[in-house]
């Protein structure tokens, strides 16, 4: 059948690709995708408390993918509604705190079993928030941003959904003779054209893109902001996915995801590297301004919570509520934490470690010597 953009592509080729999909090219550019995460994977083994990684650069990760499908939030939204669950949030903020959730959901679910359509289902069904499973209607169609044309629409059927799916699972398993990176390229177009969800599929295979690299030990953590590449080239994105289905453009496409994977691996080291940085810097002004309120732990934690209560001091065992609260307030006097009152929730927050993780700059201000 020939692809027709208006009609079911009922007749998705199963994976393997039939075209060589290791060209030169693409061995060459996957090497340096491989070093930049290599790289990556060595910088997270230096952060102390892996928690301060695994807290922060996911939301910043589910705000950019949210932003692809128009679900507009910012990572300060999400960094204070994290911390407090029980006050209201606008639907686009709570949809994209579902997907950092969604991130720890599937990177749990890899120390029980591999990843498979049931993972793809478990991760949509907490972004949506309601029981999804392999769509048995038809497919949303993908129209061009500027001429409202059909460009894509995916295949109809479930029982046909759930072999291709089965199909999917195999190559991403069982084709150990393509290099892991590649195979995540290659997977996440397949999951895409089958677009087995009727809503949340393009996020979903995002997150499915770092579970794979974890579960094949390519990373030890799923904390590549990925989404970040794909906003600043989302023309490109899409324009590279058609490609495939309208003339078999394999090559162009995982060029795209492996330069979009290095880009990003080579930007979240440097904003780790940043992080670690600011950490030390931070203890060392603490253990000089405030050396009775010092602890290792504490510093820590407003890292790992960058909008902190006095319960998670708590909770984290390091004071009783007195004496916790003595301790923020003061980092907060010797400028280290700032405060800010939501509703009733007292709340003191790390900005120097917010506006780092927020902008593009790995600079941050020095505090001021005291």
């Amino acid at each position: 059948m020939t692809f027709r953009p208006d009609q079911p592509y009922n007749d998705l080729p199963d994976l393997p690709p039939t075209v060589d999909i290791e060209t030169k090219t693409v061995l060459k550019a996957c090497t340096k995708t491989r070093v930049a995460l290599a790289a990556l994977r060595q910088g997270t083994a230096l952060i102390p408390n892996p928690a301060v990684l695994i807290n922060s650069i996911p939301v910043l990760e589910a705000q950019a993918s949210s932003q692809i499908e128009d679900i507009v939030t910012t990572t300060d939204a999400l960094f204070r509604h994290a911390q407090l669950k029980s006050q209201p949030a606008d639907p686009a903020t709570k949809e994209a705190l579902r997907y950092r959730t969604a991130l720890k959901a599937g990177f749990d679910s890899l120390s029980k079993r591999p990843m498979t359509t049931r993972t793809a289902e478990e991760v949509c069904t907490i972004i949506k928030d309601v029981r999804t499973g392999v769509r048995k209607g038809p497919g949303t169609k993908r129209a061009n941003e500027l001429t409202g044309e059909i460009a894509y629409t995916p295949p109809e059927g479930e029982s046909r959904l759930r072999e291709k799916l089965a199909n999917w699972e195999r190559f991403v398993h069982d084709d150990k003779d393509i290099d892991p990176v590649v195979r995540m390229a290659v997977s996440h177009y397949q999951l895409e054209a089958i677009h087995p969800f009727t809503d949340g599929t393009g996020r979903t295979g995002r997150i499915l893109n770092l579970l794979m690299l974890v579960e094949h030990d390519v990373l030890d953590l799923p904390v590549l902001h990925l989404s970040r590449y794909i906003i600043r080239n989302k023309a490109a994105y899409y324009d590279a996915l058609l490609g495939v289905s309208t003339r078999d453009a394999w090559q162009d496409w995982i060029l795209y995801m492996l330069h979009a994977t290095e880009d990003t691996a080579r930007w979240t080291l440097a904003k780790i590297e940043a992080v670690r940085a600011l950490i030390a810097h931070t203890a060392e002004f603490a253990r000089r301004t405030a050396p009775k309120q010092y602890s290792r732990e504490l510093i820590e934690l407003i890292f790992v919570q960058p909008y902190c209560r006095i319960e998670n001091v708590v909770e984290a065992g390091i004071a009783k509520r007195q004496t916790a609260s003595t301790y923020l307030h003061k980092l907060k006097d010797v400028g280290i934490l700032e405060q800010t009152q939501v509703g009733l929730n007292k709340l003191f927050f790390n900005a120097r470690f917010l506006k780092l993780l927020t902008q593009d700059s790995n600079l941050y201000k020095a505090f001021a010597p005291k």
